[in-house]
């Protein structure tokens, strides 16, 4: 389990103190600044992906400011067995983006493909509450090879939309200005700039590297006379996201099964989160705290579908800020959901953020959406690709997600409802990771490799050496320990002098009598994206 610092037990945990409320309010605000690009690119991309106009894009990304308040405070202070109560903060994932495009888009576009949408989102949100308690049961199906994966086909599908945005959006496909060497301008120039703040800026002002690229960019679109801020001055100052505010949400299987899938993958992330978490803070997390985390994904699902927004995950950017800051208290996730609600409430700030040129945006996104595939990279790196087996799972799978892209015709025969489901990259890709490794590793008699959150070394020397310390989740997303968890040793090699395997094709030293091998000493975090 995680491992939790040794005090006073009259003193409250970190994670449960209450802060001064000039602290609460500051590092509250924050979060915000680290959070805020992430959550408003993805009703954004949705939004022109859909065709919506200006004025449904704003209040698209209030409704996903005011649900992300609400979620975040629910999954920190916590309600009944709802919310981790841990300083975790919800956003939109950005696995979902893709599988709601093609579901939208397969619906007609536009008002008509968001009902469908929310109807398929409201959907898996009820299933991933009612299947938060079983999932625990599930995660020794979700080895290391299947989750880099999944990671890296969620970044490699993405990153074609963000370089869509960076010739000039979707929009513009079939015009002169699709591809205007302005456009590539506009974006590498704030790629440019996002990477000069990380390279040169202190911790805390990389982490506001994208914010801080997307206000530049946009600040010299705005000089050279490429942005319209004219709607702003028309947008209320204030308004609410009401329920349904499109119509009623249709309900169809198809595009239910989907986004049933894609909660099945944020469940994975928020699972690795809530350990990263907890590792972090010294919190012991334990499967009851997972299931509570996953029944507030649930519920903030659900609210989205209600509210005009999408699904929920744990935002793994908050995550770092946590331990860069070491400001652990779960009222500041509170406070900063306090100032999502405020934001969420005017439609102003939701106007300007519509108002970012798409090429810039494009440029911004191409770093966030390539950081998600670095990471899914970076976990495949622990894994032995020697391994036939681990090897035809990472290549199939790869195939799979292409296909949507590569082949488009194939898709348009087949069955409109069908096609919801099927043309994204990103479903049909992690559905053939996990059924590959249950195909190869599940129902053989290779033993799957499990995952034991519970036995977690306390290993304090270790802890203090290397850049890959027991509070140090790496990535986006977090990523293994420096020692790689086996799983039991497959069938021995009578020819292989290094003994047995184990299922992922790494050699276990310890043999048969050491099934699960010793994490290393931060313990094995991972899940996805956001983001």
């Amino acid at each position: 389990m995680a491992r939790v610092s040794r005090q006073n037990p009259q003193q409250a945990h970190p994670v449960d103190e209450v802060l001064p409320v000039g602290k609460l309010t500051l590092y509250g605000f924050q979060h915000v600044l680290a959070f805020y690009a992430g959550a408003v690119i993805v009703p954004i991309v949705l939004g022109n992906a859909l065709g919506l106009s200006h004025e449904e894009l704003v209040y698209l990304i209030n409704a996903d400011l005011l649900t992300c308040g609400v979620a975040s405070i629910i999954q920190a202070l916590g309600v009944w067995k709802v919310g981790a109560r841990l300083p975790l903060v919800q956003g939109v994932t950005f696995t979902a983006v893709s599988p709601m495009i093609a579901i939208g888009l397969g619906a007609g576009g536009g008002t008509a493909g968001l009902l469908v949408v929310y109807g398929a989102v409201i959907t898996a949100g009820i299933a991933t509450f009612l299947f938060a308690p079983f999932f625990s049961k599930l995660v020794k199906y979700f080895p290391p090879i299947v989750i880099g994966t999944i990671l890296t086909i969620i970044g490699l599908t993405l990153i074609p939309q963000g370089l869509q945005d960076a010739a000039g959006g979707a929009q513009l496909i079939g015009h002169a200005g699709y591809g205007d060497p302005k456009n590539l301008g506009y974006a590498l120039g704030t790629l440019l700039f996002i990477l000069a703040v990380v390279r040169l800026g202190k911790p805390y002002l990389s982490s506001l590297a994208v914010l801080l690229g997307l206000v530049a960019g946009t600040g010299v679109a705005w000089l050279l006379g490429d942005v319209d801020f004219g709607p702003v001055k028309n947008a209320d100052w204030f308004g609410v996201s009401t329920p349904f505010h499109y119509g009623m949400p249709k309900f169809e299987l198809f595009p239910v099964i989907a986004m049933v899938v894609v909660m099945l993958i944020t469940m994975v992330e928020t699972t690795g989160d809530v350990y990263a978490i907890g590792e972090i803070t010294r919190k012991k997390v334990d499967n009851a705290t997972v299931a509570n985390a996953l029944r507030a994904d649930g519920v903030a699902t659900v609210l989205g579908g209600v509210f005009n927004s999408f699904p929920y995950v744990a935002f793994a950017e908050n995550i770092g800020l946590v331990r860069m800051s070491k400001v652990m208290s779960r009222f500041v996730v509170v406070a900063a959901g306090g100032f999502m609600i405020v934001l969420g409430l005017l439609p102003k700030a939701g106007s300007v953020v519509a108002a970012i040129p798409h090429p810039v945006l494009g440029g911004a996104a191409i770093a966030m959406f390539g950081m998600v595939a670095a990471v899914g990279i970076q976990i495949l790196g622990k894994v032995d690709l020697r391994e036939e087996r681990n090897a035809l799972i990472l290549a199939v799978s790869l195939a799979a997600s292409l296909l949507p892209n590569a082949v488009a015709p194939f898709f348009e025969r087949m069955p409109e409802d069908v096609r919801a489901v099927l043309n994204s990259g990103i479903t049909l890709g992690s559905l053939t990771a996990v059924l590959l490794n249950l195909f190869f590793n599940v129902f053989t008699r290779r033993s799957t490799m499990e995952i034991d959150w519970d036995d977690m070394e306390d290993d304090e020397s270790a802890e203090e050496q290397g850049p890959m310390g027991a509070h140090d989740p790496v990535g986006a997303h977090g990523a293994w320990g420096t020692h790689e968890p086996v799983g039991a040793p497959g069938p021995a090699d009578p020819y292989d002098p290094q003994g047995p395997r184990t299922q992922q094709g790494l050699y276990d030293p310890q043999g048969p009598h050491n099934p699960q091998g010793p994490p290393g000493p931060q313990g094995p975090h991972w899940g996805s994206a956001g983001h």
